[in-house]
C-alpha cells in the first residue's frame, strides 16, 4: 500500500466511523465529518502535537472543534489515535445516556475535549483565549534556551461559526493582538442547517479576515492533502498574525444523493444512503464501525509520538527546574489549580465607616493585592476599567510586543507585551466572555472579565457555557441596580440578577459592603470548579461596624444573621448588596416600636442553598413566617426565601433617569419604607 492509498484508507476510516455513529444513534450530523475528514486527518497526523495517553499534558497543542455539531468526527479521531477512554463501545454509544460521546463536545465529560462547543462561534473565541494564554505563559516563563511554553492553538470552524457575531468580535481582537500561534481552518462547504449559504452569507470572508489583520489562505479542494498541509505549514510560519485557512469542501462528500444538500447537515443519511456512500467511496458496507488494521496502526503512531513529545518536554522542564526553581514550582502549582501559600494574607480589611464606599471601589483595592500574590490572576473589561475599577495597576497591558514598544499612551503602561495581565477587550462583551473561558479551558489561570451588570446580557452564552463546563471564570459586574441613576433605564439592571441566578452551577455574590467584597473575592478565587459572578455597586454603601454584628467571613455561608444577639425575632429582614444598609437602619426604629427584627445578609442564594438543613433553619426558622426581602432587582425567586406570608421590596419595572439617590427613594428603597413594610407584616407590632 503506497502513501496515497494509506491516506485514503485513514480518511475513510474516520469518515465512516462518524457516519456509522450517527446512523446507529439515529441522530447527529454526518455531512461535515464526510467533507472535513481530510483536513482533520492532516491536522491529527502531521501537526497537532498531543499525547493521547495524557490529555492534560501542559505544553500540548490545543484543538477546538468550534463546529461542535461535527463531534462524531472528533470522537472517531480520538478513538483511532489511542485516547484510552474513547473505545469503540463509546463510539457505538454516541449521543446516549452517560456516554463519553455526547451530541456536542463537553469539556467536563470527555478527556481530550478542550472546550464545550456547539453554540456556533464560541469555539473560535475560546481558541483566541487559549492563544492568549500560551502567549502570556511563554512571555512570563520562557528563558533563553528554555522554551517551556511553545504550542499552537488550532480550531476547526464551519460556515455557521463564521456567521456568528462572537466570532467577528474575537477575530478582530486576535488580529489586533497579532496572535501568530492561532490557526483556524474554515470548512467552507456552503451549506447550513436550513439551506445553502447563498441564502444568507455571500460576503468575502477572505478580505474580512485580512482586514482584521489575519494571514489568510484558500484551498480550493478539500481533498487535496498536500495543499492543506502546505497551508498549515505557512500558517505556522506567519508568527506575527493569526491564520485563517479557507478550505472549500462539498457537504456530505461521497454521498450520491445528498452530496451538497442541507438535508445531510443535521440528520442521518439513512440506511440506503449509507450503503450507497460506502460503495461510492470503496468502503465495505459491513461491518459497521470497521477500522482497517493498517489505518489503526498508522493512527496509533500518535501514541509513540505523544510519548516522545511529552518525555522531551519533561526532560527540558527538569533542566529548567534546576536553573529556575521558583518559576518551575509556580508553573507546577498553577496547572495543579492550587493557590500560593498565604495568597490572601494581605487582603485589605476595612474600618467601619458610615459613608463607606462603593463595592466596586472596595473590589479595586482587593484586586490589587490579589494581583501581587496570584500571578495567574488575569483579565480585563469591555473598555470600562475607569468605571469597573478592574485594572491591575502594576501589571501591565497584554498586547503584542511590537505594539507595546510603539505605544506610549497606555492606560496601564507599555513595555509588557504578552507578559501584561490587563487584557483590553474593547467593546466586545460577547467575545470577552468566550475568550476568558478560553483562558480557563487552557489551564493555569484565574481569569476574570468585567462590565456593567446590564451588559451581562451581551455575554449570556459564555456565562452559561462556563457553568455547563465547570470553569473557574470570574464575572465582575458593576453598576448593579437602579442606583446607577442618571444614565437611566438602558443602563440600570433590573432583571439581570434573577437571570444569572437561574443558571445552574453558577455562584452569584452580591456583597453588602467593603468587607463582604473582600470575602466574595476570596470565594471567587478559590472556586475553580465553576464560575462566580460578583455583583458590585456604583453607589457608596456604609462599611458596617462588625463589632456588634457577625463577621463578614460569614458570607461564605451564602446568608447569615447579622445581629445574632436577637434570638427571639418577630420579623426577619433579608437583603443583599447596598440594600443591607436599609435593613440595618430599620432595625433600631423597629426596636423602638417594640418589634424584634432579625437581620439577614444574603449575598448568595447558591451558597446558602448548599448549606446543611440545620444551618438554613438557624438563619431562617420555619416558625417565623413574617419575612421581608429587600433587593433592588426583580422579585422573581425571592418567594423561595420569604414564603407565602412574606413580602418583597423589589423592582419589577424598568428604572428611570435621575440622580441615583432620587431613583432609589422614588422606588421605595428607604429605611422608612422598610419599616413600614415590616410593621405591616406583623400587623402593627406589639
Amino acid at each position: 500500500m503506497n502513501q496515497d492509498e494509506l491516506d485514503r484508507l485513514c480518511i475513510n476510516t474516520i469518515r465512516f466511523l462518524a457516519v456509522d455513529m450517527v446512523q446507529n444513534a439515529k441522530s447527529g450530523h454526518p455531512g461535515m465529518p464526510l467533507d472535513a475528514a481530510p483536513m482533520a486527518y492532516v491536522l491529527a497526523t502531521r501537526f497537532v502535537r498531543r499525547n493521547p495517553a495524557d490529555p492534560t499534558f501542559i505544553d500540548r497543542d490545543r484543538f477546538v472543534l468550534s463546529a461542535g455539531h461535527a463531534s462524531a468526527l472528533a470522537y472517531a479521531i480520538m478513538h483511532v489515535t489511542g485516547y484510552a477512554d474513547m473505545t469503540l463501545e463509546q463510539l457505538k454509544r454516541f449521543r446516549q445516556w452517560h456516554s463519553l460521546t455526547p451530541g456536542h463536545p463537553e469539556y467536563h465529560v470527555t478527556a481530550g475535549v478542550e472546550a464545550s462547543t456547539g453554540p456556533l462561534g464560541q469555539g473560535v473565541a475560546n481558541a483566541v483565549g487559549m492563544a492568549i494564554g500560551e502567549a502570556h505563559l511563554a512571555a512570563r516563563y520562557n528563558r533563553p534556551g528554555h522554551e517551556i511554553f511553545n504550542h499552537f492553538t488550532y480550531a476547526l470552524a464551519s460556515d455557521g461559526d463564521l456567521m456568528e457575531g462572537v466570532q467577528s468580535e474575537a477575530a478582530s481582537l486576535a488580529g489586533h493582538l497579532q496572535l501568530g500561534k492561532l490557526v483556524v481552518l474554515y470548512d467552507s462547504n456552503g451549506v447550513t442547517l436550513s439551506g445553502t449559504t447563498s441564502l444568507t452569507f455571500t460576503e468575502d470572508v477572505v478580505e474580512r479576515y485580512r482586514a482584521y489583520g489575519w494571514h489568510v489562505q484558500s484551498v480550493v479542494d478539500g481533498n487535496d492533502l498536500q495543499t492543506i498541509g502546505r497551508a498549515i505549514d505557512q500558517a505556522r510560519a506567519a508568527r506575527d498574525k493569526p491564520s485563517l485557512i479557507v478550505v472549500k469542501t462539498v457537504m456530505a462528500y461521497g454521498s450520491p444523493d445528498l452530496e451538497g444538500s442541507f438535508r445531510a447537515h443535521g440528520s442521518p443519511l439513512g440506511p440506503d444512503e449509507v450503503r450507497k456512500t460506502k460503495h461510492n467511496l470503496g468502503w465495505p458496507e459491513q461491518p459497521a464501525f470497521y477500522v482497517p488494521p493498517e489505518a489503526l496502526a498508522h493512527y496509533r503512531t500518535a501514541l509513540e509520538r505523544g510519548k516522545t513529545l511529552q518525555d522531551g518536554w519533561s526532560s527540558r522542564f527538569a533542566t529548567y527546574s534546576k536553573e529556575f526553581p521558583i518559576l518551575a514550582a509556580e508553573i507546577t502549582r498553577r496547572f495543579a489549580a492550587q493557590l500560593p501559600s498565604g495568597w490572601d494574607a494581605g487582603l485589605p480589611t476595612f474600618a467601619a465607616d458610615a459613608k463607606g464606599l462603593a463595592t466596586r471601589k472596595a473590589s479595586e483595592r482587593v484586586m490589587q493585592e490579589l494581583a501581587k500574590t496570584v500571578p495567574e490572576f488575569i483579565g480585563g473589561s469591555a473598555d470600562l476599567d475607569p468605571s469597573t475599577y478592574t485594572w491591575l495597576k502594576e501589571h501591565g497591558d497584554f498586547e503584542s510586543p511590537s505594539q507595546s514598544r510603539d505605544r506610549v499612551d497606555g492606560a496601564i503602561g507599555g513595555g509588557w507585551g504578552y507578559g501584561g495581565r490587563n487584557i483590553h477587550f474593547g467593546l466586545r462583551e460577547h467575545a470577552m466572555g468566550a475568550v476568558v473561558n478560553g483562558l480557563a479551558y487552557h489551564g493555569g489561570f484565574v481569569p476574570f472579565a468585567a462590565t456593567f451588570l446590564v451588559f451581562s446580557d451581551y455575554m449570556r452564552p459564555p456565562i452559561r457555557l462556563s457553568a455547563l463546563a465547570g470553569l473557574g471564570s470570574v464575572w465582575v459586574y458593576t453598576h448593579d441596580s437602579i442606583g446607577v441613576g442618571e444614565d437611566g433605564p438602558t443602563h440600570e439592571p433590573v432583571e439581570q440578577i434573577a437571570s444569572l441566578r437561574a443558571i445552574p452551577g453558577i455562584t452569584v455574590l452580591r456583597p453588602c459592603d467593603a468587607n463582604e467584597t473582600r470575602v466574595a473575592w476570596q470565594v471567587a478565587v478559590e472556586n475553580r470548579a465553576g464560575p462566580t459572578v460578583l455583583v458590585l455597586s456604583r453607589q457608596h454603601t456604609p462599611t458596617l461596624d462588625r463589632s456588634a454584628l457577625a463577621p463578614a467571613e460569614a458570607l461564605r455561608h451564602g446568608a447569615y444573621v447579622l445581629n445574632p444577639g436577637e434570638r427571639n425575632p418577630q420579623v426577619i429582614l433579608i437583603a443583599t448588596g447596598t440594600e443591607v444598609a436599609l435593613i440595618v437602619g430599620a432595625e433600631p426604629i423597629l426596636r423602638q416600636r417594640g418589634i424584634r427584627a432579625r437581620l439577614v445578609s444574603m449575598p448568595s442564594w447558591e451558597l446558602f442553598a448548599g448549606q446543611s438543613e440545620a444551618y438554613r433553619e438557624s438563619v431562617l426558622p420555619r416558625a417565623i413566617r413574617a419575612r421581608l426581602a429587600v433587593e433592588a432587582g426583580r422579585s422573581l425567586g425571592w418567594e423561595r426565601w420569604v414564603g407565602i406570608d412574606g413580602d418583597i421590596l423589589s423592582v419589577d419595572r424598568f428604572g428611570a433617569s435621575a440622580p441615583g439617590g432620587v431613583v432609589m427613594k422614588e422606588y421605595g428603597f428607604t429605611v422608612d419604607d422598610v419599616v413600614t413594610r415590616a410593621v405591616a407584616l406583623i400587623g402593627g407590632g406589639s
